[in-house]
C-alpha cells in the first residue's frame, strides 16, 4: 500500500477536512493491554487518507464457530473506505470519515453498515486545526487518561484486478457543535463534527455483528476526557 497524499494535499486535507491525520498505536504492550489483540504488520505510525492504519474487528471464523480464532483480530487496512464497486482505490482519499447519520445510506459506507462489518480503529491521537486564533493551528488530541483512543468504524475489503483484496476503514463521525472542546476545530463557520470514541467497556459490543446496529454508542466523548495542545 503506497503513501500516495502529496505533502500539499496533506496541508489542505489538515485544514480543510475532518480527522485526516492520526497516530496510531505503535507499540505491541498498549495494543494489547488496550485492545487485547496481537500487532499485526505493515501500519505506519502516523496515517492520513490511503496510508496503512491499524483497525480491530471480530473475525468470520470466530462468528460461526469454527476452530479456536480469537474474538478479536487486529488488521492492517487503507484509512479510507474502498467499498466492493470502487473501480480503483482513490475514493479513499474521501471516505476516511463516515458521518453516523448518513453511515447506512451513502452508496460507498451502506453495505458495509448493513454486514455489520464494524471495527475499532486504535489510535494515540488525532489532529484537528484549531482556528480560535484566526487561522488553522494543527493540534494534537488525546485521552486525559493516557490510554489509547478506541474509535467506531466500519471496514470493508474490495478486490484488486489482479485478485488481491484491499482492506480498509473508516472513522464514523457525530456533531460536535456543542461540545466544549471540539466546537473549537474547523472554520467557524463550519459544522463541528468528531470521531466517535468508544468506552472500553463497549468494544465487544460494538463489534459483534449479530447485534442490531449499537446506535447508542455514536455520541460524543466528555471534553473532561480529553486534552489537546500543539
Amino acid at each position: 500500500m503506497q503513501n500516495t497524499v502529496h505533502s500539499s494535499s496533506i496541508r489542505a486535507l489538515t485544514i480543510l477536512r475532518m480527522c485526516a491525520h492520526y497516530q496510531t498505536v505503535t507499540k505491541p504492550e498498549r495494543l494489547r493491554d488496550v485492545f487485547k489483540v496481537a500487532m499485526p504488520q505493515g501500519a505506519v505510525a502516523d496515517v492520513w487518507p490511503s496510508y496503512a492504519g491499524l483497525f480491530i474487528r471480530h473475525p468470520k471464523e470466530a462468528q460461526h464457530g469454527e476452530g479456536m480464532a480469537p474474538w478479536r483480530e487486529a488488521m492492517t487496512g487503507s484509512f479510507g473506505l474502498v467499498p466492493h464497486w470502487a473501480k480503483d482505490t482513490s475514493l479513499a482519499k474521501r471516505t476516511y470519515n463516515a458521518r453516523s447519520e448518513t453511515v447506512a445510506t451513502k452508496p460507498s459506507y451502506r453495505d458495509a453498515w448493513r454486514l455489520g462489518r464494524r471495527c475499532i480503529i486504535p489510535a494515540e491521537a488525532i489532529y484537528e486545526p484549531d482556528w480560535r486564533s484566526g487561522r488553522a493551528v494543527p493540534t494534537r488530541i488525546a485521552r486525559a487518561d493516557g490510554r489509547p483512543m478506541g474509535i467506531a468504524g466500519i471496514w470493508t475489503g474490495w478486490r484488486a484486478p489482479d485478485g488481491t483484496v484491499l482492506r480498509s476503514m473508516s472513522m464514523l463521525t457525530v456533531n460536535a457543535d456543542d461540545h466544549p472542546l471540539m466546537r473549537h476545530f474547523h472554520r467557524p463557520e463550519d459544522e463541528k463534527r468528531m470521531v466517535v470514541i468508544l468506552e472500553e467497556a463497549d468494544f465487544d459490543a460494538w463489534l459483534d455483528p449479530n447485534r442490531g446496529a449499537p446506535v447508542s454508542m455514536l455520541g460524543c466523548l466528555d471534553a473532561g476526557g480529553l486534552i489537546s495542545g500543539v
